[in-house]
C-alpha cells in the first residue's frame, strides 16, 4: 500500500513539474522586433504621391471605364459567366472603396490551426483585450475583417455593408444571416494602415454548408476573388482533405499566384515527424492543386510564445521571415496592382463592348420588313458562331481569344437584357465628352500604362495629357460618315 501510494506521489510530482515547464515555455515571448523591421514599419510612406496615383486612377475609370460599363450593362454579364475569367475580379463594377481599399490577405484552412494565432502575432495583439479569441477547439465562427482605425472599436457587419465608402458593400447580397457572421475590428495599427487582414471559420469537414445559415462558400468565393494574398493553414494533426477543403481549391483555381501553403505549430516535432508530415502534406495537396509549379509551403510556428526546445529553431524563423519579405512584397507592390487590374477590368468591359455592338449590328443587318424580330435575334444568339460574331472581334481589334468570355454567358445576357436596348457603338458619342470606345481605348492603351510608369520610375503621377494641354478641339466619331 505504501509502494502504492509513494508511486502515485511520484507520478503526481512529475505531472506537476511538467506542467510548470509548459507554462514557463508558453509565457516566454518571442522577440517581434524581425516583423517591424522586415515590413519596413518604422519608414514613412510617401502619402501624397500614393494619394495622387490614387486620385489618377478614380479620374481614368470614372470618366474613361464607368461609362462603358454602364452603357452595356457589364454587371449583368458578370452574373452569368461563373468561369469565363478565372482569377481576380473587380466585382460587378469597381467602386470606389475597391479602388482606394488596402490590400486583403485572407486567411484560410481547417478549424484550430492556428489563423487567429497568426493574425495575434503579426499584429502584437497577445494578452490584448482585442485579441482573436483562439483555442483547441472551432473557435471562429464569423468573418472577422481586421482594418486600421483612429481607434480601437468592434464594426457590427450590418454597419460594414450599409458604408458605401468601404469595400464590403456588396457583401449584402449574402442576406442577413450572413451579415450576423461578419464583423470588423478597427485599431491604430501600423500594418494596418497598409493591408486588411480576414479571419475565416475553420473548414470542418462533418458539417453540412447548409447548416452555417448562409451560402459559406459563395462568400469565401467574393474574398479570394478580392485578396491579394491567400494563406492557407494546416497543422500537423489535420492533414486530411474532405469535401469542403477540396471544394475550396476548386474555388481557388486561377489563383495559384496569389497561395501561400502554411505548415503551422511545426515546431511540435522532431525533425524526422516534420519531413514526413511535410511530404504527407503535399500527397494531401497534389491532386487538387493541378499547376506545373506548387504553390510556396512555409514551415514554422506562427504564434506569440518562444519555439519549443531542442527544434530547428533557426529554420523556423527563416521560414517566418521569407513569408514576412512575401507580405511586404505585395503591400509595397498595392499601387501596380491596382493598376494592372483596373486596367485588365477596362479591357473586359471593352472586350464585352464590341461583342454587343457586334450582336446589334448583325441582328440590324438580318431584319427584315417581314421578318420576326424573336426569331431572327434567336438564331444569332445560339449560334454566334455561324454569323462571325467572336471571330469578327479577334479579326478587327487583336483579341486573344482567351479574353473573350464564354458565348452561353451572352444568352443569358440577352435573356434579361433585349438587344433593342443597346445602341451601335458609332452612336456612343458626345460633343463634349467624345467617343466611348474612342476614352476606354485611350485608357487601356495610354493613360493606365503612364500612370504604372510614373510609379515604376518613382515619380509623382502627373496630369493626364488632357488636362495639360486642354482639350478644346472637338471630338471625332470615326465611325460616322462625312
Amino acid at each position: 500500500m505504501k509502494g502504492t501510494v509513494s508511486i502515485c506521489c511520484c507520478l503526481t510530482l512529475l505531472l506537476l513539474q511538467a506542467t510548470a515547464e509548459e507554462e514557463d515555455f508558453t509565457s516566454t515571448l518571442r522577440d517581434r522586433s524581425h516583423i517591424d523591421e522586415t515590413l519596413r514599419l518604422a519608414t514613412e510612406e510617401k502619402a501624397g504621391d500614393y494619394a495622387a496615383a490614387i486620385q489618377n486612377l478614380r479620374k481614368i475609370y470614372h470618366s474613361s471605364i464607368k461609362p462603358m460599363e454602364q452603357a452595356y450593362k457589364y454587371n449583368e454579364l458578370r452574373q452569368h459567366e461563373i468561369s469565363a475569367y478565372p482569377g481576380r475580379t473587380l466585382g460587378d463594377s469597381a467602386t470606389d472603396g475597391e479602388i482606394t481599399s488596402k490590400p486583403m490577405v485572407l486567411f484560410l484552412g481547417p478549424w484550430s490551426v492556428g489563423k487567429s494565432s497568426m493574425i495575434n502575432y503579426l499584429l502584437g495583439l497577445q494578452d490584448s483585450p482585442y485579441q482573436l479569441y483562439t483555442g483547441a477547439e472551432p473557435t471562429t465562427s464569423e468573418f472577422t475583417v481586421i482594418m486600421h482605425g483612429e481607434k480601437i472599436r468592434s464594426v457590427e457587419g450590418i454597419v460594414m455593408a450599409a458604408d458605401s465608402s468601404r469595400s464590403f458593400s456588396p457583401l449584402e447580397k449574402f442576406g442577413q444571416n450572413f451579415l450576423e457572421k461578419l464583423i470588423g475590428i478597427e485599431m491604430p495599427h501600423k500594418l494596418l494602415e497598409r493591408v486588411t487582414f480576414v479571419d475565416t471559420p475553420g473548414i470542418i469537414e462533418n458539417r453540412k454548408q447548409q447548416e452555417r445559415g448562409y451560402p459559406f462558400n459563395d462568400v469565401c468565393q467574393w474574398f479570394i476573388d478580392r485578396a491579394d494574398l491567400i494563406f492557407v493553414v494546416f497543422d500537423p494533426t489535420k492533414l486530411d482533405v474532405g469535401l469542403e477543403l477540396e471544394m475550396l481549391f476548386r474555388q481557388l483555381k486561377g489563383r495559384e499566384s496569389q497561395i501561400r501553403i502554411i505548415l503551422n505549430k511545426a515546431d511540435n516535432l522532431v525533425t524526422q515527424d516534420l519531413m514526413r508530415v511535410y511530404g504527407a502534406l503535399f500527397w494531401s495537396l497534389a491532386p487538387l492543386i493541378n499547376v506545373t509549379e506548387p504553390p510556396r509551403v512555409y514551415v514554422s510556428s506562427f504564434w506569440p510564445y518562444d519555439y519549443a526546445p531542442d527544434t530547428s529553431r533557426e529554420l523556423f524563423k527563416r521560414e517566418e521571415i521569407s513569408l514576412l519579405e512575401d507580405l511586404n512584397q505585395v503591400i509595397e507592390n498595392r499601387m501596380e496592382n491596382k493598376i494592372a487590374f483596373i486596367r485588365q477590368h477596362g479591357i473586359r468591359v471593352r472586350i464585352h463592348a464590341l461583342l454587343v455592338d457586334r450582336y446589334v449590328q448583325t441582328f440590324k443587318e438580318k431584319m427584315s420588313f417581314f421578318s420576326d424580330p424573336e426569331l431572327v435575334f434567336k438564331e444569332i444568339v445560339d449560334d454566334p458562331d455561324k454569323f462571325y460574331i467572336f471571330k469578327s472581334i479577334l479579326a478587327k481589334t487583336n483579341v486573344s481569344k482567351f479574353d473573350l468570355p464564354n458565348r452561353d454567358a451572352y444568352r443569358d445576357f440577352f435573356g434579361i437584357n433585349p438587344i433593342t436596348n443597346f445602341k451601335p457603338l458609332s452612336t456612343q458619342c458626345s460633343y463634349i465628352g467624345g467617343c466611348l470606345l474612342d476614352k476606354i481605348e485611350k485608357a487601356i492603351t495610354n493613360e493606365l500604362p503612364g500612370l504604372l510608369s510614373g510609379i515604376n520610375s518613382g515619380k509623382q503621377p502627373g496630369l493626364s495629357s488632357c488636362e495639360a494641354t486642354g482639350c478644346g478641339e472637338k471630338p471625332k466619331n470615326r465611325y460616322r460618315k462625312n
